[in-house]
């Protein structure tokens, strides 16, 4: 796999299916429609990563502080989220 550390991260967890299920679980969180599991693709996932993070490829979280930050950001709220399915 090619790129720096968080961009490599970024793409493992784009390709993780329990991440594409948090992604369908975030999103009918936060808006009022019913989005069923197993919904969000590999593509949607990275595409979720380009606007989240203001970049244009993945290879930029390892080079754009902000990128990285937002990064840390998601990726904080998703353990978050497996510790709490996992208790």
């Amino acid at each position: 796999m090619k790129g720096g550390a968080l961009s490599r991260r970024a793409a493992m967890l784009c390709q993780a299916p329990e991440f594409r299920l948090w992604l369908d679980r975030m999103r009918n969180a936060k808006y009022p429609i019913d989005i069923p599991d197993g919904t969000h693709t590999e593509e949607d996932a990275r595409d979720f990563f380009l606007e989240a993070c203001g970049i244009e490829s993945r290879a930029e979280l390892d080079h754009k502080p902000e990128a990285a930050t937002m990064f840390y950001k998601i990726n904080q709220a998703y353990q978050k989220y497996l510790g709490q399915r996992r208790a």
